[in-house]
């Protein structure tokens, strides 16, 4: 499977980006998409997650209200809209592909498949 992150910008604060993480290869190996950020000199992070067999979406506090995560099955892409967004958003985004359960869905081991980030930055 290979995933490719799309989306980030710069933005300033209050404004919206909306992320695309599509993905390629033996799709059916993975049944959710998780998204990831890492922030300058800081441990990458859980940021969302949605799972499609089991079913579920899934938010860090820090962005539940702002953030939404969907899935567009006909072009095997998930997206991430980002509102509101805030500085303390600025990281590299990255997303995942895996067969997370529960327990794993936030955490990095819960995804095998991991695309190259892409940069957003949010001014003050």
């Amino acid at each position: 499977v290979q995933l490719q992150a799309s989306g980030g910008g710069l933005v300033q604060s209050g404004g919206s980006l909306r992320l695309s993480c599509a993905a390629s290869g033996s799709i059916e190996s993975i049944n959710g998409v998780g998204w990831f950020r890492q922030a300058p000199g800081k441990e990458r992070e859980f940021v969302s997650a949605h799972r499609w067999r089991g079913g579920g979406t899934y938010y860090a506090d820090s962005v539940k209200g702002r953030f939404t995560i969907s899935r567009d099955n006909a072009k095997n892409t998930v997206y991430l809209q980002m509102n509101s967004l805030k500085p303390e958003d600025t990281a590299v985004y990255y997303c995942a592909g895996g067969r997370p359960i529960t327990s794993t869905i936030r955490t990095e081991g819960g995804y095998g498949y991991w695309g190259k980030g892409t940069q957003v930055t949010v001014s003050s």
